[in-house]
């Protein structure tokens, strides 16, 4: 019997009325002849509201009692999913992340799974039972419940459909992945599939459909991905491998737009070498991530160092930085919006940056720094200009 496991956001379980929608929806699904896992994440709005509750008793919440209480909001909806079942005649069981022996390691709000024992759920799934698992969740080594980070539930899911052999379907309040999103740019394309590579690249800079961990173990595995709208037969996404991909139909498949980091410059820093190692390693060692990098030529044995950082972690990359230079010469600018376009034909096909700059030159549109990987252009651009970029870059390259 095939496993189909399903994963549904917290805008598909973010009412009483929803959480039963999703109950007929794993029926059908289970009426069809499957083994049936759902995951779910919390409910809504809910677990904001819990940071915004640590945050009212504590400045600084420590992570490990963080982790704690974040970790409840999909518990409360694998349980009311399980019992919405359970009322209309189906046997269901809810299982936290402690109960299947979901394994993590790592620091808190940001473990990674190392592994999932799953012989509770196969059990259950033999037992004719629908399996309800709360995402987000894992235990570590000292049997500490710890969290994915944000959008962690989707590689809660993509990591039982490995250990259970099964599909993967992703369900959300979008009815698939587009090539920009069409709340900023209304006549962007939905997308029939998309490689893994594009799709990591764009989960990466912005696009918040899915969690960039989730796609990079599916594409580890070749595990497919469906990606739709909760609760619809609107036909969605797949996220594949490229082996029957048209490359060269067009250079470019998506964009992404992100303003949720800033860029850090260090002036006068020394050119050594080893200086510039110790700074960027003594960052990854705080699990810091640096995206965007630049620097400029020696000039007197001095550099400016540029590089961009998520913005709730410039606190903890200050206290780095004064180890090795004084505050005066860190400048800290958070009016950038990370500009991507993303695409595996930019292999094949030249000009593609030529084209991006001069349809911002011709738009006025500043570009305060750029990097580049084989199926990548970025830029760093003021916030202001954001939907100008998106809506002549998406015209120019039919996105």
């Amino acid at each position: 019997m095939k496993t189909v496991v399903q994963k549904y956001g917290g805008s598909s379980v973010a009412t009483a009325e929803k959480i039963q929608k999703v109950a007929d929806t794993l029926i059908k699904k289970k009426n069809k002849g499957n083994n049936v896992v759902a995951v779910v994440s919390a409910m809504g709005d809910t677990t904001d509201d819990l940071i915004n509750l640590a945050m009212s008793v504590s400045e600084n919440p420590d992570k490990r009692e963080m982790d704690a209480l974040i970790s409840t909001g999909e518990i409360i909806s694998a349980s009311l999913l399980a019992m919405a079942l359970k009322n209309k005649g189906y046997d269901a069981i809810s299982y936290t992340a402690y109960q299947i022996g979901i394994k993590t390691s790592g620091i808190y709000g940001k473990s990674l799974i190392d592994d999932i024992d799953v012989k509770k759920i196969k059990s259950s799934l033999n037992e004719g039972k629908i399996v309800i698992v709360a995402g987000f969740q894992g235990v570590n080594e000292i049997g500490d419940i710890t969290t994915l980070g944000r959008g962690g539930s989707d590689t809660s899911a993509v990591a039982l459909a490995v250990k259970l052999k099964g599909e993967c379907e992703i369900y959300t309040d979008v009815d698939g992945i587009y090539s920009c999103d069409p709340r900023k740019f209304k006549e962007a394309k939905k997308l029939d599939f998309i490689d893994y590579e594009e799709m990591l690249e764009l989960a990466s800079l912005g696009a918040q459909v899915m969690h960039s961990r989730s796609v990079e173990l599916a594409q580890k595995y070749d595990i497919p991905i469906y990606v739709g709208l909760s609760c619809s037969d609107i036909k969605g996404t797949v996220i594949k491998g490229v082996k029957d991909m048209n490359l060269e139909s067009k250079p470019v498949t998506g964009l992404a737009t992100s303003d949720e980091d800033v860029s850090v410059t260090v002036q006068n820093l020394s050119s050594n070498i080893n200086i510039l190692s110790d700074l960027f390693e003594a960052i990854a060692n705080r699990k810091i991530n640096i995206d965007m990098i630049s620097q400029t030529a020696p000039m007197e044995n001095l550099v400016n160092v540029s590089f961009t950082i998520p913005k709730n972690e410039i606190n903890e990359c200050m206290e780095i930085l004064t180890d090795f230079s004084n505050k005066d010469n860190i400048l800290i600018d958070e009016d950038i919006t990370k500009f991507s376009l993303v695409g595996l034909g930019m292999k094949n096909t030249t000009g593609v940056a030529a084209r991006l700059f001069k349809v911002f030159s011709d738009a006025n549109i500043e570009v305060k720094m750029i990097t580049t990987s084989e199926i990548r252009i970025t830029c760093a651009i003021k916030q202001e200009h954001k939907i100008k970029a998106i809506e002549t870059a998406a015209k120019h390259f039919n996105l």
